[in-house]
């Protein structure tokens, strides 16, 4: 049993869940039967019993009949104001990330025609919240916004410029988001070039304070490194059917200098102590970065947890660099699945192979699993499934549980490190914030190509239910 030793922890609940599957998710792999809530913390987690001196005539207790409790899900890479205003279209038609580019929808870069997708703050508000709701209903209580600002001001869309980032400020200060937000601010064109000038002088003018930086948080700076694979605009060693090898999208006079350039952008932000994602999926553009970061933490030690976006060509060198360099890799095991065909047709098949190093991430510690949505639906189960499935049939129903539990945890402890939150999210523990996720049954009963079909019942932030499925009867 574990108890918060802390000032009101004795004092009546807000909410106990009881009768369940209570997964910690932490690295005891602790599991109880039940767990209390109050003033938006978790006060106690063990068994039915321990938490029945927190209950009160005022705390409402959830039977949870077998049920499961896990951490709230913190998707970090999730583009919400654009899923707000397009869903439920997606780039890979429908909820299942595992559809092919044969069965993709409309692309919802330019759905809404000619004109832009959202023109004013109250339709920018309006899909905020619109997203809100939806991943809510998905027991999401975390999620990133990568890439919000100024650079895309004249955005086709009109859903990542500057006036996306007030309307969260607004909707902040109002209390009125449903999740935990972390924002990266872009200052370049969305999945396209970007000017050191304008990226130096967007620092310079950056407002980082919020209203409740618990809820809303500026966390850095996204970049695009490069384009993708299939395009031929990722930069890499290989060599693409035309002959070429992709380049990055950072402005310069020639490769060499983009590259100079590039490292610069990552400087600048490192020593103004901003987190930076790159969007990067060639493998030189991936070794560069890592090389950068390890070069800028080295002579001014900070730790930010720069990460790589993406990652579709990092090599296990790679890979185990940015464990060294304390950086991760934020990748969305979907868009493997759905452009894995694509991929060998430019680069063959042994390249496809080894790429999206899922396996080599989670043993190196620095897998984070997000959706990219609205490119996929943002639903972490068929995420958890589609990146199983990339890692092949496991050897053993220890290996299946336990792969589960990996998988999990880069939905939740992993996303939560991303946020340099880790000592207040991302698991359950007394004294934890209680951002917590009930399903209609233990994950570890099912296997992962089964978590689809696993309902969710009642999402909880802050301790406030912000998500209950009408069907279920929760007490």
């Amino acid at each position: 049993m574990q108890h918060a030793e802390r000032p009101g922890a004795d004092g009546q609940a807000d909410l106990v869940l009881r009768g369940g599957a209570v997964l910690a998710l932490d690295d005891a792999d602790t599991r109880g039967t039940a767990i209390a809530v109050r003033r938006g913390r978790v006060v106690e987690l063990g068994d039915d019993a321990s938490v029945e001196r927190v209950i009160g005539s005022d705390t409402r207790v959830v039977d949870l009949a077998g049920r499961a409790v896990m951490p709230g899900i913190n998707d970090s890479h999730l583009h919400a104001c654009w899923l707000g205003a397009i869903w439920p279209t997606t780039f890979f038609g429908g909820g299942d990330p595992a559809q092919g580019a044969a069965e993709a929808s409309v692309d919802p870069h330019t759905a809404g025609a000619a004109a832009p997708l959202l023109s004013s703050r109250a339709e920018r508000r309006a899909a905020i919240l619109r997203a809100g709701e939806l991943i809510a209903s998905l027991g999401i209580t975390s999620y990133t916004e990568p890439g919000i600002g100024p650079g895309e001001d004249r955005g086709e869309t009109g859903c990542f410029g500057q006036d996306v980032f007030d309307a969260y400020f607004e909707l902040d200060a109002e209390r009125a988001l449903r999740a935990r937000v972390n924002v990266l601010a872009l200052f370049g064109v969305l999945d396209g070039p970007s000017r050191l000038e304008e990226f130096g002088d967007g620092l310079n003018r950056l407002v980082r304070e919020t209203a409740h930086p618990e809820r809303l948080r500026l966390a850095g700076v996204k970049i695009f490194g490069d384009g993708i694979p299939p395009m031929l605009q990722a930069w890499t060693r290989h060599d693409y059917p035309d002959g070429s090898h992709g380049g990055l999208l950072v402005e310069g006079a020639d490769p060499a200098d983009r590259e100079r350039r590039l490292r610069a952008m990552i400087r600048l932000a490192h020593d103004a102590g901003l987190q930076v994602g790159v969007h990067a999926t060639g493998d030189l553009t991936i070794d560069t970065v890592v090389d950068e970061v390890a070069l800028a933490v080295a002579r001014t030690p900070a730790d930010l947890r720069h990460y790589v976006i993406h990652g579709d060509l990092a090599t296990p060198a790679a890979v185990a660099r940015l464990a060294e360099a304390g950086m991760g890799l934020n990748l969305q095991a979907g868009i493997a699945a759905a452009t894995s065909g694509w991929l060998e047709g430019v680069l063959g098949a042994e390249v496809t192979r080894a790429a999206w190093p899922i396996a080599e991430a989670l043993r190196a510690g620095v897998l984070s699993l997000s959706s990219d949505a609205p490119i996929l639906a943002p639903d972490w189960r068929h995420g958890v499934a589609a990146a199983d499935a990339w890692l092949g049939t496991p050897a053993s129903d220890a290996e299946r549980v336990a792969r589960m539990g990996a998988l999990l945890r880069a939905y939740t402890v992993a996303p939560a490190r991303q946020d340099l939150a880790e000592g207040w999210k991302g698991t359950l523990a007394p004294g934890m914030v209680a951002d917590l996720v009930v399903l209609e049954r233990d994950p570890f009963d099912v296997s992962p190509a089964e978590l689809p079909e696993v309902g969710i019942d009642l999402t909880v932030v802050d301790g406030d239910i912000v998500y209950e499925r009408a069907t279920a009867a929760i007490g």
